[in-house]
């Protein structure tokens, strides 16, 4: 091209295409990322805005919950359970970690225990109480930390840093919505989907003697073609889940040979909900501790561990047990008996545990 065909170019038709194609090239080749972090700051903002006011929501409720059956004034003491925070052992040496991590959670429960008995609430009323509180602060948990990885990541311009808090953010809302809504049904004492284990044990112990082997912890026995059953759950109606560990190692202490687990379990993409599905292993969530405990007796004693699980999604597993669920319980009772059967044979001892929260569950 000779000497000023150039500047004549970019006056053309062709110049001016050429303009349109490298100056978005060069835009964001120097600005890029900073677009990038806009478009998706914009995003993230909505949903911790979205957090901050379920949080609010979940707090407010439990005040209200808590005024209309014990009085105002007791805002401070609630309060500061709901800020407060439980730090992990050190795990450099992981021997005796588990025990040390059940120790912190215990601590955290029985302090949130004691907030709600300083308003003078008792029994299931106290219960849901504690349970909505462990909500709130869960929400407030949430919303710290995305609130805390967004600014920190504006404060520095830093795109790379915010990325992995867009992965994570979708299944944080979605957790945290459903928490939210979960709030409503332990204030009424509503079962919820997680409830679906107790509710199989409680049919399975109706009529049954029962004494509680640990706090918040209902047990039974009886028998099943040939074969001595223990029966385990948390207590209800209570929004509780119970000591289950507590009472499921001293069980297999005393001589069982196989345990079963009945418990709901998160549904895949795609799958339909109350789908009762059987499997190996401790059925349990949580923080590991508990799980970890009976699968450290069990191994101890040798015995078989089989699971039987209700398909769910997350929201289901918090909210008000949808109709699927409700009915999937005696199909899950059925293939309970059909695993004691197959796990032990006449004469021989088997613990079954129905895992869940309790709510709106009779003992």
């Amino acid at each position: 091209m000779e000497p000023g065909t150039w500047m004549d170019a970019l006056g053309s038709d062709d110049g001016l295409l050429m303009l349109v194609w490298i100056l978005p090239v060069i835009l964001f080749v120097f600005y890029g990322q900073r677009i990038q972090l806009q478009i998706t700051s914009g995003e993230i903002r909505k949903s911790i805005k979205e957090l901050d006011r379920l949080r609010a929501g979940a707090r407010s409720e439990l005040l209200e919950y808590v005024r209309e059956r014990a009085g105002g004034g007791r805002e401070a003491a609630l309060d500061r359970h709901i800020s407060g925070f439980a730090i992990q052992p050190v795990g450099i040496d992981p021997a005796g970690l588990v025990g040390k991590m059940r120790r912190v959670l215990r601590s955290r429960e029985d302090a949130a225990r004691l907030s709600v008995a300083s308003t003078g609430m008792r029994g299931a009323e106290a219960e849901r109480a504690q349970t909505m509180l462990e909500a709130a602060s869960a929400l407030r948990a949430a919303y710290m930390a995305v609130n805390h990885m967004f600014l920190t990541a504006k404060k520095h311009r830093n795109y790379p840093l915010i990325l992995p808090l867009q992965m994570a953010l979708p299944s944080v809302m979605e957790e945290a919505r459903a928490l939210r809504d979960g709030v409503g049904a332990f204030r009424r004492g509503q079962p919820v989907g997680d409830g679906i284990g107790p509710l199989v044990l409680a049919r399975m112990m109706r009529g049954l003697e029962k004494t509680e082997p640990a706090p918040q912890t209902a047990m039974a026995r009886t028998e099943m073609d040939g074969r001595r059953v223990i029966l385990l759950k948390a207590l209800g109606p209570g929004p509780t889940v119970g000591r289950l560990d507590e009472a499921a190692e001293a069980a297999l202490q005393g001589g069982v040979d196989a345990v079963v687990t009945v418990d709901a379990a998160l549904r895949y993409e795609g799958q339909e909900s109350g789908i009762v599905e059987e499997g190996f292993g401790v059925a349990m969530g949580g923080s590991g501790a508990e799980r970890f405990s009976i699968e450290e007796a069990a191994a101890k004693a040798g015995v078989p561990v089989l699971a039987v699980v209700v398909r769910q999604s997350v929201r289901e597993a918090v909210t008000l047990m949808t109709r699927q669920i409700a009915e999937s319980a005696e199909e899950t009772g059925e293939r309970a008996r059909q695993a004691v059967l197959r796990s032990a044979g006449p004469g021989k001892t088997v613990l079954v545990v129905g895992v869940g929260n309790t709510s709106g569950v009779a003992q």
